[in-house]
């Protein structure tokens, strides 16, 4: 059974709709080296290697790295602890593609690029680089962020670039589309909230189509960036 990774304040109604598509929900819990914000985020502690591989931050709880590791997941610790300032709290939060990575690379950890060290390592400016991407496909992307959607164009990317508005994010203005999604699988892509509420919903809904991209709506409420859902 495939896992899907949420921050531990997801609502009652996105877990049991998770569920509901067969996933087995794991509760990302919080850290209190990160501000109350995104303390549960998983793109801000996690970060995906491949279907089981994971790394996480050095301080992770415990149990909840005893569930990953039942889920057969092989799990890898962060060189450096997690910092509540920037740029020593994304040391995780990269963009890591099929052939491609992506980060802030300055501050990127150091166990973190020796497993990617294989692919194509790009620099941008933007340190939160995944909770501002989205992943539609192996060759397609959603982001708010200019520099990652210039860097990829070049890479021959299909990127949708969306303005950094009208996502919840409680306690900070506003959240970041890459934090309110995940894919399921190859064709479908469950979103926090419902895309209809969106203010660039046509733009979304339009990309999705175009790739093949079915969405799923985890409520109906508006789009909430809760650090990304990841399935392994």
């Amino acid at each position: 059974m495939k896992c899907a990774i949420v921050d531990y304040r997801t609502s009652e109604e996105e877990v049991y709709n998770l569920e509901s598509l067969g996933l087995k929900v794991l509760l990302c819990p919080p850290s209190n080296k990160l501000y109350k914000a995104v303390n549960g985020h998983p793109d801000m502690q996690i970060h995906i290697l491949s279907n089981n591989e994971v790394i996480i931050q050095r301080e992770m709880n415990k149990d909840f790295i005893n569930n990953l590791k039942i889920q057969n997941l092989k799990v890898y610790l962060s060189s450096n602890n997690l910092e509540t300032t920037y740029p020593k709290d994304i040391i995780l939060n990269a963009l890591n593609l099929e052939n491609l990575f992506l980060h802030k690379l300055k501050f990127t950890d150091a166990n973190l690029i020796n497993k990617v060290k294989h692919k194509r390592l790009l620099n941008v400016n933007q340190g939160y680089t995944k909770c501002s991407t989205a992943v539609i496909s192996k060759t397609a992307v959603m982001t708010s962020d200019i520099s990652i959607a210039k860097t990829l164009n070049n890479e021959g990317i299909d990127v949708l670039l969306l303005p950094p508005s009208n996502i919840e994010l409680p306690g900070l203005d506003y959240g970041f589309i890459g934090g309110t999604c995940g894919l399921i699988d190859e064709k479908n892509i469950a979103f926090f909230g419902n895309i209809h509420n969106y203010i660039y919903k046509k733009e979304v809904l339009d990309f999705l189509k175009k790739h093949k991209i079915n969405p799923i709506y985890l409520s109906n409420g508006p789009l909430i960036d809760r650090g990304s859902l990841f399935i392994v």
